[in-house]
């Protein structure tokens, strides 16, 4: 077994951060100077090493290209206001990845390996945080399945990595979202709850279409009647409906477990709404709208945090909302804000300190 100690480093000899401007900079597409590396052979992890960010080099037969056994998490590092590196949440992060591996009939990463080799791997490259409101460093640990065979079935060899982004603002202008009505992103018994690539690169086309239409994003929907709301975009969804924020139950297994979800409801909560993680149909949406109870929309993710919705369509009926009087999930981002640049106490215990 691997343990902290086993981490090897190999340091990058030149830094690349001198050349990018880390307090302007679109999500994704910069990456820091080194990477975390493991290999899981003959049942156990091993050549766990952080080195400089390269190329791999692969067969085409390796059978994550072939039959899509890949999984990835989002994380964020973030620095408080003396430039101490702080991550928030990323045990959570750590216990869904797994459940995500289990699902994909993966091998689950040992804590000393996504934990400690997170920990070392940003402190290597805290520079490379940035330090301004909105910005933060992202996380991407991944899994693929390395075997080099064409055949349906597990691999027995993957792969592990952690890699980092500097980063601004994600969503930094309200969305127009269109409520879809044909395509699924996911059913009951799937893999709508897990992480994994597949999710993402299926729901691809009906947001393409979408886009032709002058909307951002989609709000899916049940696979059998699509009138029961699940995820908008890759984010969960909140509505506040008077005094109340209802968010898709996770009961069915269609929506993945949100670590900015759950905060937002743990937030929302002590600013005194009442929480309903429940079904919610697109029909209730509506008349919410309609009798003048629907307050507010937005979405939760890592990437965006809180992005808010300042229309909805569904067929013939258009939902606009002035964004310009709402309070709760200006004030809900504000409080996660606070906590994750370490301007007020971490009263929940989510801040990781590197």
């Amino acid at each position: 077994m691997t343990t902290e100690t086993d981490i090897k480093i190999i340091k990058a000899q030149t830094s690349k951060l001198k050349n990018v401007n880390i307090e302007n900079v679109p999500f994704g597409k910069y990456f820091t100077d080194h990477m975390l590396e493991a290999d899981y052979e003959n049942g156990e992890w091993k050549n766990v090493v952080i080195k400089p960010y390269q190329s791999l080099t692969f067969d085409p037969s390796m059978a994550s290209l072939h039959y899509g056994q890949a999984i990835f998490e989002g994380i964020k590092a973030y620095k408080d206001p003396n430039g101490n590196p702080f991550i928030f949440r990323p045990i959570d992060n750590f216990k869904r990845f797994n459940v995500s591996a289990e699902r994909m009939q993966m091998p689950t990463v040992p804590e000393e390996i996504f934990m400690d080799g997170m920990h070392k791997l940003i402190a290597l490259d805290k520079d490379w945080i940035p330090a301004m409101q909105d910005h933060s460093l992202y996380i991407r640990p991944f899994m693929f399945s390395t075997d080099h065979l064409i055949g349906v079935r597990p691999s027995d060899t993957y792969k592990f990595m952690i890699i980092l982004s500097p980063t601004g603002p994600y969503y930094n202008v309200p969305m127009k979202i269109y409520v879809e009505e044909k395509y699924t992103r996911a059913a009951p018994g799937g893999v709508g709850f897990s992480k994994n690539a597949g999710n993402y690169g299926g729901s691809m086309y009906a947001t393409a279409l979408a886009r032709k239409h002058g909307y951002d994003q989609v709000l899916w929907t049940d696979a059998f009647e699509h009138k029961t709301l699940q995820e908008v975009g890759t984010m969960n969804v909140f509505f506040i409906i008077g005094n109340t924020a209802v968010t898709p139950s996770l009961e069915d297994g269609t929506i993945l477990a949100g670590v900015t979800r759950d905060s937002a409801i743990t937030i929302l909560k002590e600013m005194g709404l009442n929480i309903e993680e429940r079904k919610i149909t697109v029909d209730e949406l509506m008349e919410a709208h309609k009798s003048g109870n629907l307050k507010e929309v937005f979405g939760t993710g890592t990437a965006a945090t809180i992005s808010l919705i300042k229309e909805l369509k569904y067929k013939d009926y258009t939902m606009q909302f002035n964004i310009d009087e709402w309070k709760v999930s200006k004030e809900l981002k504000n409080r996660i804000d606070n906590i994750r640049y370490g301007k007020v106490a971490d009263d929940y215990g989510w801040m990781y300190k590197v």
